[in-house]
């Protein structure tokens, strides 16, 4: 009698289904994050100014966004105070991209709400496993959020039914 060995489930992505916009003025920056985000099976959406990525962000409710400080129409600042201050999407954690590492450039972004920072010259390695720690608490808080939804429905209902 020979052992068969247990299946083998097929391997997980790497992160759950999600959108990322990636917002460059940079044609070539953003086609290479993209292509470095391709191994993760994620969608990656375009936008090449602050304008553009206020509209994107509106129209494709993104799980992330990797936000360029310096781009025309609208800061990477500026985006990033006004999405943060919008309660529909306050919780998109957004990365900043700059070649900018002055200290005071860190502060801004944090003072406009950034929820971490890569610099260019943009590592592979490294974006990758920015994304997908960032999308892997997203995805979480999204399901924490759901599970007490649900919670709170039961509960409700069993309250009504006691009457």
């Amino acid at each position: 009698m020979t052992k068969s060995k247990p299946k083998s489930s097929p391997p997980q992505p790497a992160v759950p289904r999600s959108k990322i916009l990636v917002a460059d003025d940079n044609v070539q920056n953003c086609e290479l994050m993209q292509a470095y985000l391709d191994d993760l099976g994620v969608d990656v959406a375009l936008a090449y100014d602050g304008q553009e990525t206020i509209d994107q962000v509106a129209a494709a409710n993104p799980d992330l966004i990797l936000l360029d400080i310096m781009m025309p129409k609208m800061s990477g600042f500026e985006v990033c105070r006004k999405l943060k201050a919008d309660p529909k999407t306050r919780d998109i954690p957004i990365v900043m991209v700059t070649a900018l590492n002055e200290m005071g450039d860190i502060e801004r972004a944090v003072a406009a709400g950034a929820d971490d920072f890569l610099s260019k010259p943009i590592s592979k390695l490294e974006l990758q496993t920015r994304v997908k720690s960032l999308l892997r608490v997203r995805h979480l808080k999204s399901e924490l959020e759901r599970t007490l939804e649900y919670l709170a429905d039961v509960e409700s209902s069993e309250a009504g039914d006691e009457e």
